[in-house]
């Protein structure tokens, strides 16, 4: 339900074929949609402000302890061992598709370790399967951006293009022949990537005690801090006053998400993907006249869409078992 919501929301805008607006209601600047980080900002930065606020009146304590267990232990890699292995190739192949594919990485990643691990209430409360895969998505997520640019001069994300723009003005093209005219710098930014990983490694683990002494901060002063750096984070991204107001918006919504609990991991997926499936859907309907059985004649995607029906009827058949044997215990009593 909630990457339905998502799906509506990343229809918000200006129609890619026919130009038309849809969903704008006269406001100007929803002509260019909503953005995936006011949005992300406001469920995950404000909306966590909001729902700790509640938590924390008369009942949380300031973090007073000492840094112990700093490597993950034995049971640690055991636990972690599969999410990264997933994370990994979920964060790589999603990483090539443009428009996002790390931050979309992250949120599959999350949501597939929820669904593989047999504790999932454990899932927001530490739960280290919960941090190795989407981490590990997000890495190789980062890292398989390079693939498109490198090797076709297709940037995958913002920074991508910018990397673009920089090679660009240095003389150099982007493409198939890029290795073999230009390998010092190919090969210089795979090994900058080593260099990149060991040097965080180095910087991290010694200053990890200061990282946490975020969390010995008097509420009372964390939580305006947060708040102030979430706004002008999405403030700094466009200049633009009206993402502040989505910000606050989906700050709220994302506070009552929780409280019903409903998951916001989705609805940003929906959100990510809504504009590609829109613009894949109508090209491959204009192929085909109108008519929908394009999806069928081809194997590829008809395995897909085989696939996705089965996805979604495990949990409905699920659900329908649990039902059923709960009637039967019922009538049995």
């Amino acid at each position: 339900m909630m990457a339905c919501v998502g799906l509506l929301l990343s229809f918000i805008g200006l129609d890619n074929i026919s130009g038309f607006e849809r969903f704008t209601y006269g406001f100007a600047t929803l002509e260019d949609g909503i953005g995936l980080v006011p949005v992300a900002v406001g469920i995950f930065g404000l909306g966590e402000v909001l729902s700790n606020i509640e938590e924390s009146i008369g009942k949380r304590e300031i973090f007073q302890t000492k840094i112990s267990n700093l490597l993950p232990n034995r049971r640690d890699w055991k636990d972690s061992a599969m999410p990264i292995t997933r994370g990994t190739v979920f964060g790589f192949l999603l990483g090539i598709l443009p428009g996002g594919g790390h931050v979309l990485a992250s949120f599959a990643s999350y949501a597939i370790e929820k669904r593989f691990s047999k504790h999932p209430e454990k899932f927001g409360q530490g739960a280290i399967e919960g941090v190795a895969g989407p981490e590990s998505a997000n890495n190789a997520g980062a890292g398989g951006q390079f693939i498109p640019l490198l090797t076709l001069g297709i940037p995958a994300s913002p920074v991508m293009a910018l990397m673009l723009g920089a090679l660009v003005i240095f003389g150099l093209q982007p493409g198939p022949l890029l290795i073999s005219r230009s390998p010092d710098l190919f090969w210089g930014v795979i090994i900058s990537m080593y260099i990149g990983n060991i040097m965080l490694l180095i910087l991290n683990l010694p200053l990890i005690g200061l990282w946490v002494h975020v969390l010995r901060v008097p509420y009372p002063i964390l939580f305006p801090l947060i708040v102030l750096f979430c706004l002008i984070g999405v403030y700094s991204i466009s200049n633009n006053i009206f993402d502040v107001f989505i910000m606050v918006l989906f700050g709220i919504i994302g506070y009552l998400m929780k409280k019903v609990r409903f998951e916001a991991a989705p609805m940003l997926l929906g959100m990510v993907l809504g504009l590609m499936m829109e613009d894949a859907l109508r090209q491959s309907l204009i192929m085909s006249g109108g008519s929908f059985s394009i999806f069928l004649n081809r194997p590829l995607s008809a395995g897909f869409i085989l696939a996705a029906i089965i996805l979604l009827a495990i949990p409905a058949v699920r659900g329908g078992k649990k039902i059923l044997f709960s009637k039967l215990a019922e009538i049995e009593e």
